[in-house]
Protein backbone atom coordinates (compact mmCIF):
# COMPACT_ATOMS: atom_id res chain seq x y z
CA UNK A 1 0.00 0.00 0.00
CA UNK A 2 1.34 3.44 -1.01
CA UNK A 3 2.02 6.00 1.67
CA UNK A 4 -0.31 9.00 1.44
CA UNK A 5 1.07 11.93 -0.60
CA UNK A 6 -0.07 15.31 -1.83
CA UNK A 7 -1.90 14.96 -5.12
CA UNK A 8 -1.86 17.77 -7.72
CA UNK A 9 -5.41 18.65 -6.68
CA UNK A 10 -4.26 18.98 -3.05
CA UNK A 11 -1.43 21.29 -4.10
CA UNK A 12 -3.83 23.51 -6.05
CA UNK A 13 -6.16 23.84 -3.06
CA UNK A 14 -3.24 24.58 -0.73
CA UNK A 15 -1.86 27.26 -3.07
CA UNK A 16 -5.30 28.86 -3.39
CA UNK A 17 -5.77 29.04 0.39
CA UNK A 18 -2.26 30.45 0.85
CA UNK A 19 -2.99 33.10 -1.78
CA UNK A 20 -6.22 34.09 -0.07
CA UNK A 21 -4.43 34.41 3.25
CA UNK A 22 -1.73 36.67 1.75
CA UNK A 23 -4.30 38.73 -0.11
CA UNK A 24 -6.33 39.16 3.07
CA UNK A 25 -3.26 40.36 4.92
CA UNK A 26 -2.45 42.75 2.08
CA UNK A 27 -5.91 44.31 2.16
CA UNK A 28 -5.93 44.52 5.95
CA UNK A 29 -2.53 46.23 5.87
CA UNK A 30 -3.69 48.65 3.19
CA UNK A 31 -6.87 49.37 5.12
CA UNK A 32 -4.88 50.30 8.21
CA UNK A 33 -2.41 52.42 6.24
CA UNK A 34 -5.20 54.17 4.33
CA UNK A 35 -7.16 54.82 7.49
CA UNK A 36 -4.19 56.64 8.96
CA UNK A 37 -4.35 58.97 5.96
CA UNK A 38 -8.15 59.39 6.37
CA UNK A 39 -8.77 57.63 3.03
CA UNK A 40 -10.31 54.27 3.84
CA UNK A 41 -9.92 51.55 1.25
CA UNK A 42 -13.16 50.07 2.56
CA UNK A 43 -15.86 52.65 3.38
CA UNK A 44 -16.94 52.78 7.04
CA UNK A 45 -20.33 51.51 8.10
CA UNK A 46 -22.88 54.18 7.19
CA UNK A 47 -24.18 56.03 10.23
CA UNK A 48 -27.85 56.58 10.96
CA UNK A 49 -29.36 60.02 11.47
CA UNK A 50 -30.13 60.77 15.10
CA UNK A 51 -33.82 61.67 15.40
CA UNK A 52 -34.16 62.15 19.16
CA UNK A 53 -32.56 65.54 19.77
CA UNK A 54 -32.87 68.18 22.48
CA UNK A 55 -31.56 71.67 21.69
CA UNK A 56 -31.24 74.09 24.60
CA UNK A 57 -32.20 77.35 22.92
CA UNK A 58 -30.10 80.04 24.59
CA UNK A 59 -30.85 83.75 24.08
CA UNK A 60 -29.29 85.98 21.40
CA UNK A 61 -26.98 83.22 20.17
CA UNK A 62 -28.35 82.60 16.63
CA UNK A 63 -30.61 80.04 18.29
CA UNK A 64 -33.68 81.04 16.25
CA UNK A 65 -31.83 79.90 13.14
CA UNK A 66 -31.02 76.58 14.84
CA UNK A 67 -34.67 76.20 15.86
CA UNK A 68 -35.68 76.55 12.20
CA UNK A 69 -33.21 73.80 11.32
CA UNK A 70 -34.69 71.58 14.04
CA UNK A 71 -38.29 72.18 12.94
CA UNK A 72 -37.48 71.46 9.28
CA UNK A 73 -35.75 68.24 10.28
CA UNK A 74 -38.76 67.25 12.40
CA UNK A 75 -41.06 67.73 9.43
CA UNK A 76 -38.78 65.81 7.07
CA UNK A 77 -38.90 62.73 9.30
CA UNK A 78 -42.44 63.28 10.62
CA UNK A 79 -41.15 63.60 14.19
CA UNK A 80 -43.05 64.74 17.28
CA UNK A 81 -41.93 68.10 18.67
CA UNK A 82 -42.25 69.01 22.36
CA UNK A 83 -44.11 72.30 21.93
CA UNK A 84 -45.18 74.83 24.57
CA UNK A 85 -48.66 74.24 26.01
CA UNK A 86 -51.56 76.56 25.33
CA UNK A 87 -50.86 79.99 23.88
CA UNK A 88 -47.22 80.16 25.03
CA UNK A 89 -44.27 80.19 22.62
CA UNK A 90 -41.68 79.17 25.24
CA UNK A 91 -41.54 76.21 27.60
CA UNK A 92 -42.29 78.09 30.82
CA UNK A 93 -39.31 80.46 30.57
CA UNK A 94 -37.95 82.04 32.74
CA UNK A 95 -39.33 79.51 35.21
CA UNK A 96 -37.27 76.35 35.58
CA UNK A 97 -38.61 73.80 33.11
CA UNK A 98 -41.25 71.27 34.18
CA UNK A 99 -42.51 68.42 32.01
CA UNK A 100 -46.11 69.64 32.12
CA UNK A 101 -45.06 72.80 30.24
CA UNK A 102 -45.12 70.60 27.11
CA UNK A 103 -48.42 70.31 25.28
CA UNK A 104 -49.85 66.80 25.54
CA UNK A 105 -47.23 65.45 27.95
CA UNK A 106 -49.88 63.81 30.13
CA UNK A 107 -50.99 61.61 27.21
CA UNK A 108 -47.87 61.41 25.02
CA UNK A 109 -45.38 60.86 27.84
CA UNK A 110 -41.73 60.12 27.01
CA UNK A 111 -42.37 59.88 23.28
CA UNK A 112 -41.19 63.22 21.93
CA UNK A 113 -38.37 63.35 19.39
CA UNK A 114 -37.44 67.04 19.18
CA UNK A 115 -37.30 69.79 21.82
CA UNK A 116 -36.00 73.23 20.87
CA UNK A 117 -38.16 76.10 22.16
CA UNK A 118 -36.82 78.41 24.87
CA UNK A 119 -36.65 76.88 28.35
CA UNK A 120 -34.55 77.10 31.48
CA UNK A 121 -32.77 73.78 31.63
CA UNK A 122 -33.83 71.23 34.22
CA UNK A 123 -32.36 67.83 33.27
CA UNK A 124 -34.57 65.64 35.44
CA UNK A 125 -37.76 67.14 34.02
CA UNK A 126 -36.49 67.20 30.43
CA UNK A 127 -35.69 63.49 30.69
CA UNK A 128 -39.33 62.81 31.56
CA UNK A 129 -40.23 64.15 28.12
CA UNK A 130 -37.35 62.99 25.92
CA UNK A 131 -36.27 59.43 25.10
CA UNK A 132 -33.34 57.83 26.93
CA UNK A 133 -31.14 57.93 23.80
CA UNK A 134 -31.73 61.65 23.17
CA UNK A 135 -28.81 63.73 21.92
CA UNK A 136 -28.40 67.00 23.86
CA UNK A 137 -26.73 70.09 22.44
CA UNK A 138 -26.73 73.87 22.82
CA UNK A 139 -24.99 76.97 21.50
CA UNK A 140 -22.98 79.79 23.12
CA UNK A 141 -21.88 83.22 21.95
CA UNK A 142 -19.08 85.56 22.94
CA UNK A 143 -20.57 87.46 25.93
CA UNK A 144 -19.21 90.77 24.61
CA UNK A 145 -21.31 90.81 21.45
CA UNK A 146 -24.12 88.98 23.23
CA UNK A 147 -24.62 91.68 25.86
CA UNK A 148 -24.72 94.46 23.25
CA UNK A 149 -27.31 92.47 21.29
CA UNK A 150 -29.37 91.83 24.43
CA UNK A 151 -29.24 95.51 25.34
CA UNK A 152 -30.81 96.53 22.03
CA UNK A 153 -33.30 93.66 21.83
CA UNK A 154 -34.55 93.89 25.43
CA UNK A 155 -34.14 97.67 25.84
CA UNK A 156 -37.84 98.22 26.61
CA UNK A 157 -38.28 95.18 28.86
CA UNK A 158 -35.25 95.07 31.14
CA UNK A 159 -35.17 97.74 33.90
CA UNK A 160 -31.36 97.85 33.97
CA UNK A 161 -31.32 98.64 30.24
CA UNK A 162 -34.33 100.92 30.25
CA UNK A 163 -32.87 103.21 32.91
CA UNK A 164 -29.59 103.77 31.04
CA UNK A 165 -29.12 105.87 27.90
CA UNK A 166 -26.93 103.40 25.99
CA UNK A 167 -24.95 100.22 26.48
CA UNK A 168 -21.70 102.00 27.35
CA UNK A 169 -23.41 104.04 30.05
CA UNK A 170 -24.90 100.88 31.52
CA UNK A 171 -21.53 99.11 31.54
CA UNK A 172 -19.73 102.09 33.08
CA UNK A 173 -21.65 101.38 36.29
CA UNK A 174 -23.90 98.30 35.93
CA UNK A 175 -24.76 98.02 39.62
CA UNK A 176 -26.28 101.53 39.44
CA UNK A 177 -28.98 100.17 37.10
CA UNK A 178 -29.07 96.47 37.98
CA UNK A 179 -31.18 96.45 41.13
CA UNK A 180 -31.69 93.27 43.21
CA UNK A 181 -35.43 93.97 43.48
CA UNK A 182 -35.73 93.66 39.69
CA UNK A 183 -33.85 90.35 39.57
CA UNK A 184 -36.40 88.45 37.43
CA UNK A 185 -36.79 91.26 34.91
CA UNK A 186 -33.04 91.77 34.70
CA UNK A 187 -31.94 88.25 33.79
CA UNK A 188 -31.00 89.35 30.27
CA UNK A 189 -28.58 91.94 31.67
CA UNK A 190 -26.14 89.56 33.33
CA UNK A 191 -24.87 86.01 32.67
CA UNK A 192 -27.94 85.09 30.63
CA UNK A 193 -26.38 81.91 29.21
CA UNK A 194 -25.51 80.71 32.71
CA UNK A 195 -29.16 81.31 33.65
CA UNK A 196 -30.49 79.44 30.59
CA UNK A 197 -28.46 76.37 31.57
CA UNK A 198 -30.32 76.42 34.89
CA UNK A 199 -27.81 78.11 37.21
CA UNK A 200 -27.80 81.28 39.31
CA UNK A 201 -26.67 84.15 37.10
CA UNK A 202 -25.88 86.26 40.18
CA UNK A 203 -23.76 83.57 41.86
CA UNK A 204 -20.32 84.46 43.17
CA UNK A 205 -17.56 83.70 40.68
CA UNK A 206 -15.83 81.07 42.78
CA UNK A 207 -13.37 78.79 40.99
CA UNK A 208 -14.59 75.60 42.65
CA UNK A 209 -18.23 76.47 41.92
CA UNK A 210 -17.69 77.43 38.27
CA UNK A 211 -15.61 74.31 37.61
CA UNK A 212 -18.36 72.15 39.08
CA UNK A 213 -20.94 73.80 36.82
CA UNK A 214 -18.79 73.35 33.73
CA UNK A 215 -18.36 69.66 34.53
CA UNK A 216 -22.12 69.40 35.12
CA UNK A 217 -22.86 70.87 31.69
CA UNK A 218 -20.36 68.49 30.09
CA UNK A 219 -22.23 65.60 31.68
CA UNK A 220 -25.64 66.82 30.51
CA UNK A 221 -24.76 67.84 26.95
CA UNK A 222 -23.12 65.88 24.16
CA UNK A 223 -22.14 68.96 22.16
CA UNK A 224 -21.85 72.73 22.65
CA UNK A 225 -21.68 74.85 19.50
CA UNK A 226 -20.29 78.37 19.10
CA UNK A 227 -22.42 81.04 17.39
CA UNK A 228 -19.35 83.09 16.44
CA UNK A 229 -18.40 80.18 14.16
CA UNK A 230 -21.88 79.32 13.01
CA UNK A 231 -21.06 77.64 9.70
CA UNK A 232 -18.34 75.56 11.35
CA UNK A 233 -20.88 74.67 14.06
CA UNK A 234 -23.39 73.46 11.47
CA UNK A 235 -20.81 71.21 9.83
CA UNK A 236 -19.84 69.72 13.20
CA UNK A 237 -23.52 69.22 14.02
CA UNK A 238 -24.11 67.55 10.65
CA UNK A 239 -21.31 65.06 11.25
CA UNK A 240 -22.22 64.41 14.86
CA UNK A 241 -25.91 63.75 14.13
CA UNK A 242 -25.28 62.05 10.76
CA UNK A 243 -27.53 64.56 8.99
CA UNK A 244 -27.41 65.74 5.38
CA UNK A 245 -26.08 69.09 4.18
CA UNK A 246 -29.59 70.32 3.38
CA UNK A 247 -30.62 69.51 6.96
CA UNK A 248 -28.26 72.20 8.26
CA UNK A 249 -28.40 74.75 5.44
CA UNK A 250 -30.07 77.95 6.66
CA UNK A 251 -31.05 81.55 6.12
CA UNK A 252 -30.15 83.74 9.08
CA UNK A 253 -33.28 84.43 11.17
CA UNK A 254 -34.07 87.00 13.87
CA UNK A 255 -31.09 89.14 12.89
CA UNK A 256 -31.26 92.95 13.08
CA UNK A 257 -30.27 95.81 10.83
CA UNK A 258 -26.71 97.06 11.24
CA UNK A 259 -27.80 100.60 12.05
CA UNK A 260 -29.14 99.41 15.43
CA UNK A 261 -25.76 98.08 16.56
CA UNK A 262 -24.09 100.18 19.27
CA UNK A 263 -20.29 100.34 19.29
CA UNK A 264 -18.78 99.16 22.54
CA UNK A 265 -15.85 101.09 23.95
CA UNK A 266 -12.70 99.11 24.85
CA UNK A 267 -13.53 99.77 28.52
CA UNK A 268 -17.03 98.35 28.05
CA UNK A 269 -15.68 95.20 26.41
CA UNK A 270 -13.38 94.59 29.37
CA UNK A 271 -16.17 95.37 31.82
CA UNK A 272 -18.37 92.68 30.25
CA UNK A 273 -15.71 90.06 31.02
CA UNK A 274 -16.02 91.05 34.68
CA UNK A 275 -19.75 91.84 34.89
CA UNK A 276 -20.64 88.62 33.04
CA UNK A 277 -17.68 86.62 34.31
CA UNK A 278 -19.69 83.39 34.63
CA UNK A 279 -20.72 83.58 30.97
CA UNK A 280 -17.17 84.52 30.03
CA UNK A 281 -15.76 81.40 31.69
CA UNK A 282 -18.53 79.30 30.14
CA UNK A 283 -17.71 80.62 26.68
CA UNK A 284 -13.93 80.24 26.99
CA UNK A 285 -14.25 76.67 28.22
CA UNK A 286 -16.58 75.45 25.49
CA UNK A 287 -14.92 77.44 22.73
CA UNK A 288 -11.80 75.38 23.45
CA UNK A 289 -13.72 72.10 23.54
CA UNK A 290 -15.48 73.03 20.29
CA UNK A 291 -12.24 73.32 18.32
CA UNK A 292 -10.78 70.30 20.05
CA UNK A 293 -13.84 68.29 19.00
CA UNK A 294 -13.40 69.40 15.38
CA UNK A 295 -9.72 68.44 15.33
CA UNK A 296 -10.45 65.04 16.89
CA UNK A 297 -13.32 64.18 14.51
CA UNK A 298 -13.57 65.81 11.09
CA UNK A 299 -10.31 67.78 10.98
CA UNK A 300 -9.71 71.34 9.85
CA UNK A 301 -9.15 70.44 6.18
CA UNK A 302 -12.48 68.63 5.82
CA UNK A 303 -14.16 71.36 7.88
CA UNK A 304 -12.99 74.09 5.50
CA UNK A 305 -14.13 72.14 2.44
CA UNK A 306 -17.58 71.44 3.88
CA UNK A 307 -18.06 75.01 5.10
CA UNK A 308 -17.48 76.09 1.49
CA UNK A 309 -20.08 73.53 0.35
CA UNK A 310 -22.57 74.81 2.91
CA UNK A 311 -22.09 78.43 1.82
CA UNK A 312 -22.39 77.48 -1.83
CA UNK A 313 -25.65 75.64 -1.15
CA UNK A 314 -26.93 78.60 0.88
CA UNK A 315 -26.06 80.99 -1.97
CA UNK A 316 -27.81 78.71 -4.44
CA UNK A 317 -30.99 78.64 -2.34
CA UNK A 318 -30.93 82.40 -1.80
CA UNK A 319 -30.71 82.94 -5.55
CA UNK A 320 -33.60 80.52 -6.03
CA UNK A 321 -35.85 81.78 -3.26
CA UNK A 322 -35.28 85.46 -2.56
CA UNK A 323 -36.26 88.44 -4.63
CA UNK A 324 -33.60 90.68 -3.02
CA UNK A 325 -30.99 87.95 -2.37
CA UNK A 326 -30.72 89.13 1.24
CA UNK A 327 -32.69 89.97 4.37
CA UNK A 328 -34.70 93.21 4.35
CA UNK A 329 -35.91 95.67 6.98
CA UNK A 330 -39.31 95.07 8.58
CA UNK A 331 -41.03 97.84 6.59
CA UNK A 332 -39.84 96.26 3.32
CA UNK A 333 -41.35 92.80 4.03
CA UNK A 334 -44.22 92.41 1.57
CA UNK A 335 -45.94 89.38 3.08
CA UNK A 336 -46.98 90.08 6.68
CA UNK A 337 -47.22 86.33 7.32
CA UNK A 338 -43.41 86.38 7.17
CA UNK A 339 -42.97 89.38 9.49
CA UNK A 340 -40.69 88.46 12.42
CA UNK A 341 -41.43 89.52 15.99
CA UNK A 342 -40.05 92.99 16.72
CA UNK A 343 -38.49 93.85 20.06
CA UNK A 344 -36.83 96.81 21.78
CA UNK A 345 -34.77 99.16 19.63
CA UNK A 346 -33.88 96.40 17.15
CA UNK A 347 -35.15 96.31 13.59
CA UNK A 348 -35.55 92.58 13.03
CA UNK A 349 -35.00 91.63 9.40
CA UNK A 350 -37.05 89.28 7.26
CA UNK A 351 -37.29 88.04 3.69
CA UNK A 352 -39.27 88.45 0.49
CA UNK A 353 -39.75 85.38 -1.68
CA UNK A 354 -39.86 85.38 -5.46
CA UNK A 355 -43.36 85.35 -6.92
CA UNK A 356 -42.95 82.77 -9.71
CA UNK A 357 -41.83 79.73 -7.71
CA UNK A 358 -43.35 76.31 -8.41
CA UNK A 359 -45.21 74.70 -5.51
CA UNK A 360 -42.41 72.38 -4.40
CA UNK A 361 -39.77 75.11 -4.51
CA UNK A 362 -42.11 77.56 -2.78
CA UNK A 363 -42.60 75.16 0.11
CA UNK A 364 -38.83 74.69 0.53
CA UNK A 365 -38.26 78.44 0.47
CA UNK A 366 -41.09 79.20 2.90
CA UNK A 367 -39.68 76.76 5.44
CA UNK A 368 -36.30 78.48 5.28
CA UNK A 369 -37.66 81.98 5.96
CA UNK A 370 -40.67 81.46 8.23
CA UNK A 371 -40.04 83.21 11.57
CA UNK A 372 -39.86 81.30 14.83
CA UNK A 373 -43.27 82.20 16.25
CA UNK A 374 -45.11 81.43 13.02
CA UNK A 375 -43.37 78.06 12.66
CA UNK A 376 -44.17 77.16 16.27
CA UNK A 377 -47.82 78.11 15.75
CA UNK A 378 -48.04 76.05 12.57
CA UNK A 379 -46.47 72.90 14.06
CA UNK A 380 -48.74 73.25 17.09
CA UNK A 381 -51.79 73.27 14.79
CA UNK A 382 -50.49 70.20 12.94
CA UNK A 383 -49.70 68.18 16.09
CA UNK A 384 -52.69 69.34 18.11
CA UNK A 385 -55.46 69.99 15.57
CA UNK A 386 -58.20 69.97 18.20
CA UNK A 387 -56.53 72.67 20.29
CA UNK A 388 -56.92 76.39 19.71
CA UNK A 389 -54.15 77.59 17.45
CA UNK A 390 -51.50 79.87 18.94
CA UNK A 391 -52.51 83.39 17.93
CA UNK A 392 -50.09 85.94 16.53
CA UNK A 393 -52.37 88.59 15.06
CA UNK A 394 -50.75 88.02 11.65
CA UNK A 395 -51.99 86.37 8.44
CA UNK A 396 -51.42 82.61 8.29
CA UNK A 397 -48.78 81.35 5.90
CA UNK A 398 -50.50 77.95 5.96
CA UNK A 399 -53.77 77.22 7.71
CA UNK A 400 -53.14 73.47 7.56
CA UNK A 401 -50.59 70.96 6.25
CA UNK A 402 -52.65 70.56 3.07
CA UNK A 403 -52.25 74.27 2.37
CA UNK A 404 -48.48 74.38 2.74
CA UNK A 405 -47.89 74.46 -0.98
CA UNK A 406 -50.43 77.17 -1.72
CA UNK A 407 -49.14 80.69 -2.48
CA UNK A 408 -48.71 82.80 0.65
CA UNK A 409 -51.20 85.47 1.59
CA UNK A 410 -50.01 88.88 0.45
CA UNK A 411 -50.81 92.08 2.25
Amino acid sequence: MKSPGCTPRCLIIFSFCLGLSCLSGFFHMNYRISKSHEELLFPPTPCHAKTNVMFLKTHKTASSTVLNIMFRFAERYNLTVALPAGQLFHLGYPRTFMAHFVEGFETIGQNYNIMSNHLRFNPLEVKKVMAANTFYFSILRNPISLLESSYIYYKNNVPAFRLSKNVNEFLASPTKYYLPADYRENIYARNIMWFDFGYDNNAEDDTKYTQAVLEDIEQNFHLILIADYFDESMILLKHTLCWDLDDVVYFKLNSRSHNTVQTLSPESEEQIKTWCSLDWKLYLHFNQSFWRRIEETIGLEVLEKEVDQLRARQKELMETCLSEQEAVRKDHIRNRALLPFQSGAANILGYNLKQDLDKRTLRTCQKLVIPELQYTSYLYAVQHPHKRRKELGLPLLWASRQEETQPPVSN
